[in-house]
């Protein structure tokens, strides 16, 4: 399935779309992981939670946790706020 990775993030991929597979966000997040390595890590935590500044909308709808079922056809989009001041 199509994975829209946002910018600060791009250094992993050096795409903004990539392809990924899995039966559910966290499967989906193993499988990223497994062709760029560390990028897991900037989503999600040691206790396997979303980060707070981290987005995810599996076609168009926000997914609150990672075990959300997606499938071959939907695009999920990676969002990651920034903040400064």
């Amino acid at each position: 399935m199509k994975v829209l990775i946002p910018g600060p993030l791009r250094s992993y991929t050096r795409e903004r779309e990539v392809e990924a597979s899995g039966a559910t966000l966290a499967e989906l997040l193993a499988d990223l992981e497994r062709r760029y390595p560390g990028l897991r890590f900037r989503m999600i935590d040691e206790q396997d939670r979303m980060r707070r500044h981290i987005r995810f909308f599996v076609n168009g709808e926000q997914a609150f946790d990672i075990a959300r079922p997606v499938g071959p056809g939907d695009s999920v989009q990676i969002v990651q706020a920034l903040s400064g001041g």
